[in-house]
């Protein structure tokens, strides 16, 4: 089974309290480092709290909780203690905790705006982006220059693909809180999503600036970000479409994953890559980067991923075009990696922002993969038995859906990935009383971005729903989907695998942020 991700960080599962579902992720910048504290004594708040604010920018959280405890304990009645240990609880991922602080200083003190903007977090990290919004909204009613609330409208409208507003809202949040290095870590990420380069290279370089996090790892991972960003700056355009605003091409449908032939910088060698919707941008391998001379053009630091020891090296490069079909497509940045198997004969993989320039099709009946440069959905597309779903995106760049398990009540958010051969749940969701008696005697072997994982537990889910469609006696395997979580900005509780989508016709409509599932046959 393949699963090759470029992805990192920890997460939890979906839980139900008694007023609302929740977590808090609000950004994915959390860093543990070594402690670095001056005692400070809890009879001292205003002291107290700068020191824990300090060791919160720099990922202490462990010191600061233990401060920001003996404050509270002093001061029972002290909101502005109680709410920033409700933040450290957040990026803990403590959430149940996170969320009863909150909730009960927004239901004492109702003019609170911060009160309101945590748990327009909470929600939002939830899924639930309709209630979020309108405890953002709320939160800047009371106090317009609450930035954690315009960070978070931001973000919101980012995962739902409204890139302009998501700009205007968090470049509202670093005007009125330009210390907080969170903000400019997303803003720099959308500006990214956005094609505006130098300005996401800027915005990463005022993170590392004001942020007190010494995680060297990570600085460096940012670092060569920030060198890749400056030189596609330098592109005059990306992804750049010539000869034809359209074109179908046959797929092979390998261990459930579309596998299409390309041709890349003119060269008349014919390569297999997998359409891959759960990879940000696309992937060479380093082998054929090297036959193929294409050399990186940044590089540095690790990225975290399934598999081995979870770790990988950076290298970044650029291809002068891909041609699919009869479109070129102009000017593609990829990541170069290495492949852990050699048996599928896998060049590499097309990611998300090269087929975002599209409608895209990838019709699992005919073994046929359609890029179109229409501007929006014709009826056509649309047909009897379709489900037409909000297309959310995650920080990171993935696809997300609602899904409903057969044996859990709620809703959960699954990642839609081509490239997945087969379905998966987290861990946490396997180990729910409702599912974990559907756990097969067989395991698989997992192969992912770092290597290699055997003795992996299968399951068979007795229904898996997304939208009004449903499939019975669906294969999942169990991971630890805390490295898909930490830059997902919104739990994950699965993915939706080559062995679920092998039963549709899938069109990606990213201007519209819809996707349209077509059933290949109505069989439910």
């Amino acid at each position: 089974m393949r699963l090759d991700y470029l992805r990192a960080g920890p997460g939890w599962s979906p839980f139900r309290i008694k007023y609302l579902a929740c977590t808090i992720i609000l950004f994915s910048v959390t860093a543990i480092c070594a402690p670095d504290i001056q005692q400070v004594k809890s009879d001292d708040p205003r002291r107290s709290l700068k020191q824990a604010e300090k060791l919160i920018k720099k990922g202490s959280l462990t010191e600061a909780e233990k401060i920001l405890l003996d404050v509270v304990a002093a001061a029972p009645d002290n909101s502005t203690a109680k709410l920033r240990l409700a933040f450290v609880y957040q990026k803990q991922r403590r959430l149940l905790d996170a969320y009863e602080i909150s909730f009960a200083i927004a239901k004492a003190e109702p003019k609170n705006s911060q009160a309101f903007a945590i748990l327009g977090a909470t929600l939002l990290s939830a899924g639930k982006f309709a209630e979020a919004r309108t405890f953002f909204h709320n939160s800047i009613k009371l106090n317009k220059r609450e930035a954690l609330a315009w960070a978070g409208l931001g973000l919101l409208d980012f995962y739902e693909n409204r890139i302009t507003e998501s700009l205007q809202n968090l470049q509202e949040a670093v005007f009125y809180d330009s210390s907080q290095p969170d903000y400019f870590f997303a803003l720099a990420q959308v500006s990214a999503r956005s094609d505006k380069y130098t300005e996401a290279a800027e915005a990463y370089y005022r993170f590392l600036s004001i942020s007190r996090d010494t995680d060297d790892e990570r600085r460096a991972r940012i670092k060569s970000l920030i060198s890749f960003l400056r030189f596609l700056g330098h592109k005059q355009t990306l992804y750049v479409t010539r000869n034809g605003a359209q074109t179908a091409v046959r797929f092979k449908l390998t261990g459930n994953r579309p596998v299409i032939e390309v041709k890349i910088n003119s060269s008349r060698e014919t390569l297999n890559f997998v359409l891959d919707t759960g990879s940000g941008i696309s992937v060479i391998s380093d082998k054929t980067a090297k036959r193929l001379k294409i050399n990186p053009v940044a590089k540095g630091g690790f990225a975290t991923g399934i598999g081995g020891n979870g770790k990988f090296d950076i290298v970044y490069g650029f291809l002068r075009r891909v041609d699919i079909g009869k479109v070129e497509i102009g000017n593609v940045p990829v990541y170069i990696r290495k492949f852990h198997s050699d048996n599928d004969d896998i060049d590499g993989y097309i990611g998300l922002s090269l087929i975002s320039k599209f409608l895209t099709t990838i019709d699992y009946g005919s073994l046929t993969f359609t890029l179109s440069a229409a501007k929006a959905l014709d009826g056509a597309v649309v047909a009897d038995h379709s489900v037409l779903l909000p297309l959310r995106l995650t920080s990171s760049g993935f696809l997300s859906g609602e899904v409903l398990l057969e044996g859990i009540d709620a809703p959960l958010n699954f990642i839609v990935d081509t490239g997945a051969s087969v379905s998966v749940i987290s861990d946490e969701v396997a180990n729910r009383q409702g599912i974990s008696r559907f756990v097969k005697n067989e395991t698989m072997r997992v192969i992912g971005a770092a290597g290699i994982i055997d003795n992996v537990p299968q399951f068979l889910l007795p229904r898996v729903s997304f939208g009004t469609h449903s499939r019975k006696s669906v294969t999942a395997i169990a991971l630890d989907l805390d490295m898909v979580n930490e830059m997902s900005g919104f739990e994950q509780a699965g993915i939706l695998g080559g062995n679920f989508l092998r039963n549709y016709r899938v069109t990606f409509d990213f201007k519209n942020s819809k996707v349209i599932f077509v059933p290949i046959n109505l069989e439910q």
